[in-house]
């Protein structure tokens, strides 16, 4: 604790001093994505590779110092960045980073983590696959409307619980993970941050639960066939097993405690929604960064509501939840690590035909017509490394960026982006952040979660072959 207040004074402290630079800095020049080489890529890519194999060949060091590591591949592109093209491109494109993508996106995560662990589901569930099936869909419907974290965390611990007699479990939480935390969140902006940031960018809310339902739908439905499928096949021959009796237990009513936190997850819904249609002007500059008002009330009213929520529900409530803060802080220490070293890869993307991966670029279009198809999986598979919400971004831009155009012309594309970055954030751990706390959660529990490379063994053989066959129905 002590360490976060002295890490938060030191940090406050720095924004308010960086102010007294803007006026000395403005028209500090972004990195040159065109003249990168894909070297510049190499701090994230051992990012990933850190993530992938620290906890299989470090784990005692992986478990003690992730942190340092996120932050140690961040300066890795940093540094070389200072010395090679100037300290204020490299201080800018890093608060860029960090004050603009980075802290609206771990406000919005620590909200709905702090508000959702306060709803516990109280009463017994026994895990049996209808059961399990029921929870899955559920958290699946939940999704779009309180975000695939908010319906993450309200659903994986009564998922956990009702389990808890089960020998096997894994499967549960890798299509709990494949569901609850990716593809449920595809029809509204409130569901996953690139439908969010397309939102912020002019898409029209329903424009997504419009264009997407049925591709949703599809696999949804196919998700949950095979999971039950899977779930009875282990459930039987496990013996069909119930959970042990215990006669000093007293009998718990199946019901909701914290049913507050609805009404401050409905806030939480309500802050984003306004920040999008509300446009407050400028609250200020730093090193030419422009600081929305809008979209700092909205960080702002969310951490209040966090703290609400932190006030109002007992703490008996959250430990009898199994609350703790630790999959929110790996979340925000990795990310932290992620969003920096991950700059020039999507500077490189951003220069689009100009920049060395423009052999990627030119795939989404023939003779000038867009490939909906390669739209999808180029989206998709990047979305599954480089975090699906600057990567929507930038195939949004390369279709065009303007909003009207494809919600109405493009429509086939747009629909294409924005399925690829919300179904593929479902084939890695990083793909999405809810994926991490998930899986955070789950070993907490007890369930030996499979590793990183051992996670895509499981999206590859399930969700892959589903993609193909959306691709040749929708695409």
């Amino acid at each position: 604790m002590k360490r976060l207040t002295l890490l938060s004074g030191l940090v406050l402290a720095i924004l308010t001093l960086l102010p007294g630079l803007a006026e000395a800095s403005e028209g500090l020049p972004h990195i040159p994505g065109a003249e990168l080489s894909v070297l510049w890529a190499v701090p994230f890519a051992c990012m990933l590779l850190s993530i992938a194999l620290g906890p299989l060949f470090f784990a005692h060091f992986w478990e003690h110092h992730f942190g340092k590591v996120a932050v140690f591949w961040g300066m890795a592109f940093l540094v070389p960045c200072a010395i090679v093209y100037g300290f204020d491109t490299a201080l800018y494109e890093g608060l860029h980073s960090i004050l603009l993508e980075y802290i609206p996106f771990i406000v919005l995560l620590f909200s709905l983590f702090t508000v959702a662990g306060g709803v516990r589901l109280k009463g017994s569930l026994v895990g049996t696959p209808a059961v399990n099936t029921g929870l899955l869909l559920t958290g699946t419907v939940l999704a779009s409307w309180m975000g695939t974290t908010g319906a993450a965390m309200l659903l994986i611990r009564p998922l956990l619980r009702a389990n808890a007699h089960r020998k096997y479990r894994v499967h549960q939480v890798v299509f709990f993970i494949f569901l609850v935390a990716n593809i449920g969140g595809s029809l509204t902006p409130l569901g996953d941050p690139p439908l969010f940031l397309g939102y912020l960018k002019g898409v029209d809310f329903f424009w997504t639960l419009q264009h997407l339902f049925l591709k949703t739908c599809f696999m949804t439905v196919c998700l949950l066939g095979i999971y039950f499928v899977i779930d009875t096949i282990l459930y039987k021959k496990e013996g069909s097993p119930t959970p042990p009796h215990d006669p000093n237990a007293a009998e718990e009513k199946l019901g909701l405690e914290g049913k507050v936190n609805l009404i401050l997850l409905l806030g939480i819904v309500l802050a984003v929604l306004i920040s999008g249609i509300v446009d407050l002007g400028e609250l200020g500059s730093i090193m030419g960064i422009h600081i929305s008002t809008s979209g700092t009330l909205r960080d702002v009213v969310l951490l209040v509501i966090a703290w609400l929520s932190w006030k109002m529900t007992p703490r008996e409530s959250r430990e009898l939840n199994g609350f703790t803060w630790g999959p929110i802080l790996e979340v925000g220490k990795l990310f932290f690590g992620i969003f920096l070293s991950m700059i020039p890869a999507i500077a490189i993307l951003r220069a689009g035909t100009d920049g060395a991966l423009a052999g990627l670029i030119n795939m989404v279009f023939h003779d000038g017509q867009p490939v909906n198809a390669a739209f999808f999986w180029l989206t998709g598979a990047l979305s599954s490394f480089l975090d699906n919400a600057p990567t929507y971004v930038v195939f949004f831009n390369t279709a065009g960026g303007d909003p009207q155009v494809l919600m109405h012309t493009m429509t086939d594309t747009l629909i294409a982006i924005s399925a690829g970055a919300v179904f593929m954030g479902a084939n890695t751990y990083i793909g999405n952040a809810p994926n991490f706390m998930v899986r955070s959660i789950a070993e907490e529990r007890g369930v030996p979660m499979p590793s990183f490379f051992g996670y895509m063994m499981w999206s590859c053989g399930i969700l892959i072959p589903l993609f193909l066959i959306v691709t040749l129905i929708f695409f």
